[in-house]
């Protein structure tokens, strides 16, 4: 039996039920410290492995956090291969627990992760004006 690309699609779907995997029964492990966004599979994994001290085959769901506290991205190994989940804010910061500066890892569970997602810290500062520059000099 020859399938399109389209049956493939619809088939992958019905198996699986839903595209995301991310739910209350997985492990959640936060990495506290700031992380370059441009890293992606590979870096993350190494990150993963040597600094957090775990293994992203074992299935749990690594977050990391960038330096402005505006970006996130997750990484988990799902049956298929590993996903990264990329969220970035138009404004605020994402609102991190309190942690050990010694700690690579901070063991989170899924509602944990959904109030840091919820809970965006609003920046207070004066909005920035976008200024035209050829008009400064005319």
């Amino acid at each position: 039996m020859l399938l399109t690309w389209r049956a493939c699609v619809h088939l992958f779907y019905w198996q699986t039920d839903t595209m995301f995997h991310l739910h209350g029964s997985l492990k959640y492990y936060l990495y506290p410290l700031p992380v370059d966004m441009r890293k992606s599979f590979y870096t993350l994994s190494g990150v993963v492995n040597s600094l957090m001290k775990q293994n992203v085959r074992d299935g749990g769901v690594f977050i990391f956090i960038n330096r402005h506290q505006n970006v996130m991205k997750i990484l988990h190994m799902e049956y298929a291969g590993l996903v990264i989940y990329h969220k970035r804010l138009e404004s605020g910061r994402f609102k991190l627990p309190a942690f050990d500066e010694n700690t690579t890892s901070i063991t989170i569970n899924w509602q944990d992760l959904m109030t840091i997602v919820q809970s965006v810290k609003i920046r207070c500062g004066k909005p920035r004006k976008n200024v035209n520059k050829n008009l400064l000099f005319s």
